[in-house]
């Protein structure tokens, strides 16, 4: 019985949830995040013909 509530309490929790800290929930958004400035990375260079630091002026 007790493997129920572990498991029920474990699926309760939000993982979206804003939280601070090395927690699970902080890594899920600095991959979301991670994985949007990739994506802009890209479109820039495809839209621009240029790298992404050329774009910015740095080089």
């Amino acid at each position: 019985m007790q493997d129920t509530q572990k498991m029920t309490a474990t699926a309760i929790e939000d993982r979206n949830a804003w939280k601070f800290g090395f927690t699970p929930q902080a890594e899920l958004w600095n991959g979301r995040f991670a994985m949007l400035g990739f994506v802009a990375a890209l479109a820039t260079e495809y839209l621009t013909g240029g790298g992404t630091l050329h774009f910015l002026g740095l080089m």
